[in-house]
């Protein structure tokens, strides 16, 4: 039987094709490895003779996958990604000052980065990286060990699953927009304020009209208002005094402390969700990546 090296004496001629294939370029693939494009063509021409056919199409300004290359590429691409996430993970195994935590914008400004001070203090060892994304990053695919996810667990069963926080809601305003309201305002008395709406794109978010359904308004009642995709943008407008918006409690509860928000009723929604620090079953934890976690959970408010 044939080995690899036999088949593929050289592995930076999968490296220099994977990325040609995914970028459909010599030259942007020249680019991104910091070879020549002339390096580039010579290595994906040797490819092709060890393989026996063509993988790409030559084009005029541009090159494309042949149906064997496709093939090819697909495995070539998994097998790669395995190979670096391995490696990532004896890295960090071995050298254990580096940490990725991936999270919404939201939770990285408004919980994570008012207890930097006190993570430094508490693990000043460790290096962490927060990665913010607009959807719910697969974790083995992209090589990061922890997240931050609001749900339900057995949503993801690939993943280990610790509760850091209900999710509770309430409505806020700024502290200088309380003028705009002669008594304490009833949950019906919102109705005739301007109401800032979250429009979350990729993850699921209770919306106004739960909110007020679990108050007893019908949804239709609900104007629509102000609408905005991102939540740090729905904090920072009604902080500007553009109106009144739903408050995640772990989320705006430091800024209604420091009486920069006003929590404008008593009532608050419980959706019988929470967020959660994820990771995945079937990668172990490095030691510093434990460390992280075990930090995270550690900021957990008593019952």
């Amino acid at each position: 039987m044939d080995t690899l090296r036999s088949l593929i004496p050289s592995i930076n001629s999968l490296v220099v094709f994977e990325a040609a294939g995914r970028l459909n370029s010599f030259t942007a693939a020249a680019r991104e490895l910091h070879m020549t494009q002339a390096a580039v063509s010579y290595a994906i021409a040797r490819l092709e003779e060890q393989m026996g056919t063509p993988l790409f199409r030559r084009e005029y300004r541009r090159v494309r996958l042949s149906d064997a290359g496709e093939r090819f590429h697909a495995d070539v691409t998994i097998g790669l990604s395995h190979i670096q996430r391995s490696a990532q993970d004896l890295r960090a195994a071995t050298s254990g000052s580096h940490v990725t935590l991936a999270c919404s914008t939201a939770f990285a400004a408004f919980w994570m980065v008012p207890r930097m001070a006190q993570f430094r203090q508490d693990l000043p060892d460790l290096d962490l990286r927060i990665q913010t994304a607009d959807r719910d990053l697969d974790l083995l695919t992209e090589g990061i060990p922890l997240a931050i996810r609001g749900g339900d667990p057995r949503d993801w069963p690939q993943y280990h699953a610790e509760a850091i926080a209900p999710e509770e809601i309430h409505p806020v305003c700024a502290a200088a927009y309380l003028s705009n309201f002669d008594t304490a305002p009833t949950p019906r008395d919102l109705l005739s304020h301007p109401l800032i709406h979250l429009e979350e794109p990729y993850r699921s978010a209770a919306t106004w009209r739960d909110w007020f359904a679990s108050v007893g308004v019908p949804g239709k009642a609900v104007p629509k208002g102000l609408q905005i995709n991102d939540y740090v943008l729905v904090v920072q407008s009604v902080l500007e005094g553009q109106g009144v918006a739903l408050g995640w409690r772990h989320l705006v509860e430091g800024m209604v402390q420091k009486g920069v928000l006003v929590r404008l009723t008593d009532h608050a929604l419980f959706t019988g969700k929470a967020f959660h620090v994820i990771w995945p079953k079937d990668s172990p934890l490095s030691r510093p990546a434990q460390a992280v976690r075990d930090w995270l959970l550690a900021q957990r408010k008593p019952d």
